[in-house]
């Protein structure tokens, strides 16, 4: 059995540390106290066994066995079956951790499943010892402390995102175009992030819902309404972060928008001004090549060629050639090529 803790206590304090679940369960009836039973990741035949001796639902066993299960709270006759997803923030990843913790709560047993690391269980039990007057309010009392350490965890997390959202607000603004991918990945974990969170909300709403129904000690209903109003503070900020980083995204995009609009803008400039260069490189070029080709044509020196005996010919093909220049260079102004 992977038991990490079991133990017996009256009265609030820790009384007795039983070798086996029958054992723990009988001196909790005996002595009026509570069974605080905490297991890590127990097998299917395991927790058959601890569904045998604290006479658990089998649909609550079906979901503790598979994990893998959304908050929530049920209450199947005397006994209450709450599912806490922890989270922890990875900085260097940007990511957001999270596993479960399974709790059932019966009249006089606590027991408590991990399935990952997260929260501390060891700590939480630390903190009930070492306040007897809280812990001998109950059952209740422990299902308390677990859950308030559950949401004290969700605040590293908090502001891990809070400081990853300002980092990446800071870039799109910096002009970096390439931020799109973190704000997608960003977004993706403080979605999943609110799918842990927020059923808490109505999870805690229900618990104080049933304090009259069933007689909850009215200390233990204020320290329910602190875990409540922490809550509740950590679901509006996450939604925050969500609006937030949508937000971000839209800017982004309209500002790698603009950034492309100045970009082809400026390719259009340098074509523009590259075809404004071909044009006055083509107009010279005409202009040059109509002497060139009246000088070729009287450069032939074939006898039978009147030009080249006529004695004006040589003034007149300086002349013709000036007056083709000027027509080209006349007409390509015009056009504005030159």
């Amino acid at each position: 059995m992977t038991i990490v803790d079991s133990a017996v206590y009256v009265d609030g304090n820790r009384a007795e540390e039983p070798h086996s679940l029958a054992k723990t369960h009988e001196t909790a009836r005996e002595r009026g106290g509570v069974a605080w039973i905490g297991l890590y990741k127990p097998t299917e035949e395991e927790l058959l066994t601890v569904s045998r001796e604290f006479v658990l639902h089998e649909l609550a066993i079906e979901d503790a066995v598979a994990a893998h299960q959304r908050p929530k709270i049920e209450r199947y006759e005397s006994t209450l079956f709450v599912v806490l997803k922890a989270a922890r923030y990875l900085g260097a990843t940007e990511e957001v951790e999270f596993s479960e913790v399974h709790v059932f709560v019966g009249r006089d047993f606590v027991v408590t499943i991990r399935h990952g690391e997260a929260p501390d269980l060891r700590s939480v039990r630390r903190r009930m010892e070492r306040e007897p007057d809280l812990l001998r309010r109950g059952s209740e009392a422990i299902l308390y402390a677990v859950m308030d350490r559950v949401v004290d965890d969700y605040y590293p997390v908090v502001r891990g995102l809070e400081n990853a959202v300002d980092e990446i607000e800071a870039e799109v603004f910096g002009g970096n175009p390439d931020v799109s991918e973190r704000i997608y990945k960003l977004s993706r974990e403080v979605i999943e992030f609110q799918r842990a969170v927020k059923p808490l909300g109505g999870i805690l709403k229900a618990l104080t819902g049933g304090f009259e129904k069933y007689g909850i000690d009215e200390e233990l209903r204020r320290y329910l309404r602190d875990v409540q109003d922490h809550a509740v503070e950590v679901i509006e900020r996450v939604e925050s972060f969500r609006q937030l980083l949508q937000n971000i995204l839209s800017v982004n995009l309209a500002l790698v928008g603009l950034q492309q609009n100045e970009e082809v803008k400026r390719l259009s400039e340098v074509g523009l001004q590259q075809n404004d260069e071909v044009k006055r490189v083509s107009a010279w070029a005409a202009i040059l090549f109509a002497p060139t080709l009246i000088g070729t044509v009287y450069g032939m020196n074939f006898d039978h060629m009147p030009e080249l005996h006529w004695i004006f010919g040589y003034p007149f093909a300086l002349s013709l050639m000036a007056l083709v220049c000027i027509v080209l260079y006349v007409l390509f102004s015009r056009r504005g090529w030159l």
